[in-house]
This record gives structure tokens, C-alpha cells and sequence, in this order.
């Protein structure tokens, strides 16, 4: 029997649960769920020496002379799944991704915000996130035809869509990830769920199981989920807008002053931390929007943002200060708008707040905000040729953003930012290549 506290409680669950497979998840770099079942006798060796596969197989891992990897379940992360039976239940464990000599794989997603989260652990914080992740309701994989034709919040006797979302909730929660509130969003058949804060480490595996999750749950109701960012021409696109903040290690907000000159009760360091977000915006744009399809959300005249800017009231700004409970230090935030759930959450988190930290190191100053302006209603052409900066306007161009900066390459390795500049430069030319139809051909069944 295992010493250590969190792995002797798994196997003491596994018995009294009579749970019969353990799936060790990950993620690949685009942020695909991948997962190997387990049987209960291994649960020993695969905490001492971790378990073996074949990372050639995986999306961004490695080539196939380097194939064998190890994955280390981390038993803090173990639940059993509610929606398995409960006799012969199947649980999980999230896993870190390690080569055969015991180091950290640089390709793993998990290990790079793992690592950027001790940054900031060694600049004095901890860093809290709080995603809303849209999505949408379809009658199946093969189309877009909806569930209703409700509105923002809408309730109606008829909204099917209402109980989908309480029984994911209920899922959720089994699972141990609180959810704040769930409601219907602006498209027909579109909704969010939104997740409590917590550690951003935490919430990145719970982003991964609730996408998990709503899937499930709409396929056991006989529909469909898609997290695509833009599924329909002219209905909204689904967004992950992330509430983030740093707290000290003694549970004070870094981000709250009630003295703030300006009246957003931001602390300087709260400022300097949007001033990153706002300078490294375009070229971390690739990993919290990966997809050809995620550009035709952020476009001029839609509910996405395209211009380098902050508000507090503004909520077509790029960086929001929600101000719901301004006199509250716990409620302190800033929120960044334009992610898209189709991201991979370890690589979104990470180069957000490595953006941020940077404008935290470099004191950079925070222009002043937009509160008075629709900028929604402005082309981005318009904006640029009056000196505005804006958002990538393609995946072309937000990769070739990427490609040349020294952030994104310290935050994710030579490895991911290598992979993922491939990746999406040839994503890119197959797309011009054959415009018609393709993105949803190409993302639908699969987001």
C-alpha cells in the first residue's frame, strides 16, 4: 500500500467502489482528450513507474524514433465517472507525460502551465481563472439544424435544452467541479455553463471534463454538442471569455486596490497585467483561437472583439473589468474576451498569464480604456487605418504572429510553438486551397 495520502484514498475507492477501469487521460497539443484504460491491479506500479505508450500516435508528440512515453496518473484528479455504471464503474486521473529517463515531456500541455503557473508561484502568486464556455445544442453531427429558437436567458416550457443542461450540471458537480450558473446564450440553441474559479491548473482539467461532459450528456439525450467557434454563418459564435486574477499567498487579491485614481479598484499590478494581455494579444491568438473557423467569430459586426482595448462597462473591448461587486476584493478580475472553447485550456491559460507576468516584469503602462465606443460596429480595416491595433484577421495571419515571438517560444518550448507553427501553416494552406464548405466539413464532428 502506497504512502502517499491521495493515491491510498484512489485505491481504497477503487475497492469499496467497485471500480474495474481507470482511464488516464491527456491531451494532445491541439487539446484532443486521450485516454488508456487501466485495470485496478496496475494502480501501484503506474503511480511508482507510470504506465507506457506510444506518443508517435499523438497529435504534436514526437516522431516515431522517440515514440515510448509515460504517463504518471496525478491521484488528486481522481473521480469515478457518473455517467458509467455504478457496478464495474470506470474512473479517471488526469497524467503527466514523462520520456523514459523521468523528465517532464516538453510536448505535454499539462506540464507547460505547470510550469508557468510556478512562475508566477516564484513572482509571489497564485494564479484563478473562471471560464464561460459556450456551446451548442444540434440534432446531430451531420448538420446544424437546433434544438429551439430561444434568446439570451430565455426559459420556455418548451426549452428541451433545459434539462440537458441540469442534468450536465448534476454531472458536473458529481464529479466534484462547482458550477456557478448555466442559462441559454444569444443563438438559437447555443448556452453556457460557468464554472467557480479556482487554481488555473485545476480548472483546465475541469474545462477537459466539462467539454467531456456535455458531450456525454447530449448524447445520451440523443443530440449533438459542438463547441465550434462559429458552427452557423449568422447566428452568434461560442466563446470562452476567462475571468483571471492573482491572488498573494496569503489570500489577498494582488489585482485590488480601493484606492485606484482611475475608480476600476485596479491595483498597478492588475494594470500592468492587462497592459500585457492587451501588448501579447495577437500573438498568443493561435493557441486561444487555433482554427480557421474561430476567425470568422472574431470579425467586425459581431458579439467578439477585434481591437486591442479595455473598458469596464465596454463589453466589445478585448479586456473587460466586470463590476458587478466593485467593493469587493475577492471579486476583483479582469476578463479576456476573445478565446474560443474550440482552444486547448493548458495552452490558453499558460499563454495568458505568461502575457500578463510579462506586463507585470516590464511595468508596461495600460492605455487608456474605451468606455464609450461600439467598437463592435467598426471594420477592422477602419480601425487599423486610424492607428487602432486590432486582433489577427486570419489564421494565416496569427500564425505568422506567432512564428516570430520570443514569448510564446519561452512559454511552450521549442516544441509546441515548432509543432503548432507547422501545423497551422499547412492548416492554413489547405484551407485556401479549397475554401468551399470546408470549415465545417472539417470541424463540426469533431469540436
Amino acid at each position: 500500500m502506497t504512502a502517499n495520502p491521495d493515491q491510498d484514498f484512489v485505491l481504497k475507492t477503487v475497492k469499496s467502489r467497485d471500480v474495474h477501469f481507470v482511464r488516464f487521460w491527456f491531451t494532445d497539443v491541439l487539446g484532443t482528450m486521450k485516454s488508456f484504460a487501466v485495470v485496478p491491479n496496475e494502480l501501484d506500479d503506474a503511480f511508482a513507474d507510470g504506465m507506457g505508450f506510444d506518443g508517435s500516435c499523438i497529435e504534436g508528440f514526437c516522431r516515431t524514433q522517440e515514440s515510448d512515453m509515460l504517463a504518471y496518473p496525478d491521484a488528486s484528479t481522481f473521480q469515478v465517472l457518473p455517467w458509467r455504471p455504478e457496478s464495474n464503474a470506470v474512473a479517471r486521473m488526469f497524467c503527466a507525460v514523462r520520456t523514459p529517463d523521468g523528465r517532464p515531456f516538453e510536448g505535454d500541455p499539462r506540464h507547460v502551465l505547470a510550469r508557468t503557473v510556478e512562475k508566477a508561484r516564484e513572482m509571489g502568486y497564485v494564479f484563478n481563472v473562471g471560464p464561460e464556455l459556450e456551446f451548442y445544442y444540434f440534432k446531430d453531427a451531420e448538420g446544424t439544424e437546433v434544438l429551439d429558437r430561444g434568446g439570451y436567458f430565455d426559459l420556455t416550457s418548451l426549452d428541451y435544452a433545459s434539462d440537458l443542461r441540469r442534468d450536465t450540471v448534476l454531472t458536473l458537480e458529481k464529479m466534484g467541479i462547482p458550477v456557478e450558473y448555466s442559462h441559454h446564450e444569444n443563438g438559437p440553441s447555443q448556452h453556457e455553463i460557468d464554472l467557480r474559479f479556482t487554481d488555473a491548473l485545476s480548472m483546465a482539467d475541469a474545462v477537459m471534463t466539462y467539454k467531456l461532459v456535455v458531450k456525454e450528456i447530449a448524447m445520451k439525450h440523443g443530440v449533438y454538442a459542438s463547441f465550434m467557434p462559429k458552427p452557423m454563418a449568422d447566428e452568434p459564435g461560442s466563446g470562452m471569455h476567462v475571468h483571471q486574477s492573482l491572488f498573494d499567498f496569503d489570500g489577498n487579491n494582488a489585482f485590488y486596490d480601493p484606492e485606484d485614481p482611475q475608480g476600476y479598484h485596479l491595483s498597478k499590478v492588475a494594470k500592468h497585467y492587462v497592459a500585457g494581455l492587451l501588448k501579447y494579444a495577437p500573438e498568443f491568438c493561435v493557441v486561444t483561437n487555433q482554427y480557421v473557423n474561430s476567425y470568422k467569430r472574431l470579425i467586425s459586426g459581431g458579439e467578439a472583439p477585434t481591437y486591442l482595448s479595455w473598458a469596464s462597462s465596454n463589453r466589445s473591448t478585448l479586456v473587460r473589468i466586470p463590476g458587478y461587486r466593485p467593493n469587493r476584493e475577492d471579486a476583483c478580475r479582469i476578463e479576456l474576451r476573445s478565446p474560443d472553447p474550440a482552444a486547448n485550456p493548458y495552452l490558453a491559460f499558460a499563454v495568458m498569464l505568461a502575457a500578463g507576468l510579462k506586463g507585470v516584469e516590464d511595468e508596461l503602462e495600460l492605455q487608456p480604456p474605451t468606455e464609450d465606443r461600439d467598437l463592435f460596429s467598426l471594420p477592422r480595416q477602419d480601425l487599423r487605418r486610424q492607428g487602432f491595433q486590432t486582433l489577427p484577421e486570419s489564421l494565416g495571419e496569427a500564425v505568422e504572429l506567432f512564428a516570430e515571438s520570443e514569448l510564446m517560444r519561452e512559454t511552450l518550448g521549442e516544441h509546441i510553438h515548432s509543432y503548432l507553427v507547422a501545423a497551422k501553416r499547412a492548416e492554413w494552406n489547405d484551407y485556401q486551397g479549397n475554401v468551399s464548405a470546408w470549415e465545417r466539413d472539417r470541424y463540426l464532428a469533431v469540436l
